[in-house]
């Protein structure tokens, strides 16, 4: 009788755990979601729920766009749901959900020499549109503004535009950027830098880049889905919202 071993055997049938059987779920939208929860809590996702998280860092709107199209069953975001509605001529009717996993500070960020400390948000505004074009009219050395901004789908761009900016348009020489990895290394290069990012994601870059003082700048990174989450996508949520899983966040 030709015996089998147990280990093949299980392997065969998708006993062992749950990795064995794990589904793939691709989640489109922002980098600072990525960044500070899903590729952080990414081993801790696979062993308890069974989930492999693909993430497609293309930003909060057009994370929001691929849900809305029916390419994702989810999308994630570093915006409140409302401005994305707002954006897309949306009504807030229950149609789309909002899962909020943690708040998010972000804050202004300059090149380590600068030695400014702190900035009023009307200083930033004018810094940020070009009514400020060096250094010196802040207190600061005489060096010319160098401002750095994410491309316009990300939800850190509309917020601080929103809140500090009053909306106004960005200085006509700004550059701009795909990624916050981008926008750290880009203010890191120029001495006249001057960016906006996740205050996580500054403390991990510390050093490379020095963060401004200034009035507090929320935010919530989120999960989105189109009416109820599938059942992938709440086993997700559900252990992301665990004292577990909040403690691997960046």
């Amino acid at each position: 009788m030709l015996r089998i071993p147990y280990l093949t055997m299980a392997l065969c049938l998708g006993l062992l755990s749950p990795i064995a059987n794990a589904t793939t779920l691709t989640i489109p939208g922002s980098t600072t979601v990525q960044k500070r929860i899903l590729e952080p809590a990414k081993a801790s996702i696979e062993a308890q729920t069974g989930i492999t998280v693909k993430v497609l860092g293309v930003g909060s709107g057009k994370g929001f766009k691929e849900l809305m199209e029916g390419k994702a069953p989810v999308s994630i975001a570093s915006s409140p749901l409302s401005a994305l509605l707002k954006k897309h001529k949306l009504p807030e009717d229950g149609s789309y959900r909002e899962h909020i996993i943690i708040q998010d500070v972000i804050v202004p960020i300059v090149h380590p020499s600068n030695s400014i400390d702190g900035l009023t948000h009307q200083q930033l505004a004018d810094l940020n549109t070009g009514k400020i074009r060096n250094w010196k009219e802040v207190g600061g050395d005489d060096r010319s503004v160098v401002v750095v901004t994410s491309h316009e789908s990300s939800a850190t761009r509309a917020m601080f535009q929103k809140v500090v900016m009053n909306k106004a348009p960005y200085a006509e020489k700004a550059r701009t950027v795909r990624s916050t990895r981008q926008e750290v290394d880009l203010v890191a290069k120029f001495k006249g830098g001057i960016g906006a990012v996740s205050k996580s994601f500054a403390e991990m870059k510390k050093g490379k880049v020095k963060v401004v003082q200034t009035d507090e700048i929320t935010r919530p990174l989120c999960f989105i889905t189109k009416g109820e989450p599938t059942a992938e996508v709440a086993k997700l949520l559900a252990f992301l919202k665990t004292p577990e899983a909040q403690q691997l966040f960046k």
